[in-house]
């Protein structure tokens, strides 16, 4: 048995809570992590894992094990990167998720330069606007919009986007141009596009402000996506008003695309992102690589306005 290769494995089906899950995310088969983990409770002569058909759940010495075995864990990867090359070439594969219009906007076109500062570090890159179960899929971190609500992620503070409202063109010419926020409320004439919150399924109302005034806007919609790109494809063809982010929609409204909407005072609180990973993982060489760059990468694109 290879104790190393055993440790990882039991950590990782704790983690995942299956042995499929583990397997995958450690490139194994699931014979292979299974036989793993039993020759470790032979070895050690206690019951780490209770196993059913259903479920994988840690036993209480197991629980105890596994803090000591993730600091063990923790401890090899900083014998290595303490060395000086490891420390100036930060390397190894990186799993992270980023959401699809800002991978495909900011991240990949910048992504060469920061692969030319660290081109040992391997992205294994989920690009999506799900709600990623960090431990489970074995993620590194993910970057996020809005406000983190699990409070067993370490969080960090990147950016914050600012938002406006378009339309199509062609929306406005059928529907008219709306002068105050309310009349998106009316069904007889205008339509936005509804972006699905991933936990809820629902699409959530959007608050604008003037000074004084306040108005929460829950617009009738023919079509609502759970997809960054697709929200913005249904707003560029015309199937209704969008909320987007500044850098979404710049380019569109330089080619004529999207017009702006409500520029006499109306505004939104701006987006903030996160970059979150669970607070047992941790923080690599290349993951501090990745979190600094990308806080660079926000304050060109969506600096922090303010303190949170």
């Amino acid at each position: 048995m290879d104790r190393f290769d055993a440790l990882q494995a039991f950590a990782r089906v704790v983690e995942a809570g299956s042995f499929t899950k583990a397997a995958q995310t450690l490139h194994m088969s699931k014979t292979t992590v299974t036989q793993l983990v039993q020759q470790l409770e032979a070895r050690l002569r206690v019951k780490l894992l209770n196993r059913t058909t259903r479920q994988v759940k840690v036993t209480p010495d197991g629980a105890a094990y596994y803090e000591r075995v993730v600091r063990l864990l923790a401890d090899l990867e900083d014998a290595d990167t303490s060395l000086s090359s490891a420390l100036a070439a930060p390397r190894g594969r990186l799993r992270v998720d980023v959401p699809s219009p800002l991978a495909r906007l900011i991240l990949m076109p910048a992504l060469p330069a920061f692969h030319a500062r660290y081109p040992e570090i391997q992205f294994d890159m989920g690009v999506s606007d799900r709600v990623v179960d960090l431990i489970g899929d074995n993620v590194d971190c993910v970057l996020r919009g809005g406000e983190v609500t699990d409070p067993s992620l370490v969080v960090r503070h990147v950016g914050d986007l600012r938002l406006g409202v378009y339309a199509a063109p062609g929306y406005l010419e059928r529907a008219g141009t709306p002068r105050h926020p309310r009349e998106l409320m009316d069904d007889t004439h205008h339509r936005t596009v509804g972006y699905l919150r991933s936990r809820s399924g629902k699409v959530a109302p959007i608050t604008m402000q003037r000074e004084d005034e306040q108005i929460e806007v829950q617009g009738r919609y023919v079509v609502a996506v759970d997809d960054g790109n697709a929200y913005l494809a249904a707003g560029v063809a015309g199937m209704g008003i969008l909320w987007l982010p500044h850098y979404m929609a710049e380019a569109h409204v330089e080619r004529g695309e999207l017009v702006p909407l409500f520029e006499d005072g109306w505004h939104f609180d701006p987006m903030p992102m996160y970059v979150a990973f669970p607070p047992n993982r941790h923080v690599s060489a290349k993951l501090r690589a990745f979190i600094d760059w990308m806080v660079g990468l926000m304050g060109v694109h969506a600096p922090v306005v303010g303190r949170r």
